[in-house]
């Protein structure tokens, strides 16, 4: 069997080369958020904000639902609604067991409402979209069983919510 000797190839610069050490040096520096303790902070700062938005968060369902042009389209954030509360419960669990602290919504939020329905049902898709992103960043912090179930029940019904949402926006031609 022949052996090939990969030094010359590694030693040519090339833009293909600095782009993968670029991203393999990002990678590297993105690390540190599956490392515990170090990352549990920024993990419970990710569930204050996660339930601090909850009151704007249940006038934006509100709105959609009073937007939505048919029973099944209501029905279908109805639904994702109903999740999103049953998530809030989990995290005010989550955060109480680990700090022993009960933590409870701002009174204040601010809504602004979309201009229309398709931009509320996009607005709902990428912020499902982000939740994920942030949800898996709390994922990372945990070290119970129980707590990483919770968020993985977390996580997928915000992927399914996303499928949902593309849904209704190519349903209604947005």
């Amino acid at each position: 069997m022949k052996e090939y000797d990969f030094s010359e190839i590694a030693s040519e610069s090339s833009p293909f080369t600095n782009f993968a050490e670029t991203i393999y040096d990002q990678k590297f520096m993105d690390m540190e958020i599956y490392n515990y303790p170090e990352n549990l902070a920024n993990a419970m700062e990710l569930m204050k904000q996660a339930l601090n938005g909850e009151v704007e968060d249940q006038m934006f369902y509100m709105w959609l639902i009073s937007n939505a042009p048919t029973e099944e389209e209501r029905q279908i954030i109805g639904s994702i609604r109903d999740d999103e509360m049953g998530h809030f419960e989990l995290f005010r669990q989550i955060y109480y067991d680990l700090t022993g602290m009960d933590l409870r919504q701002a009174s204040e939020e601010t809504f602004i409402p979309p201009e229309n329905y398709c931009d509320g049902i996009a607005r709902a898709l990428l912020g499902e979209q982000n939740a994920v992103r942030n949800y898996r960043k709390i994922l990372y912090a945990m070290q119970s069983r129980i707590h990483i179930n919770m968020l993985i029940d977390i996580i997928t019904d915000e992927i399914r919510h996303g499928i949902l949402y593309n849904y209704l926006f190519s349903r209604n031609g947005c």
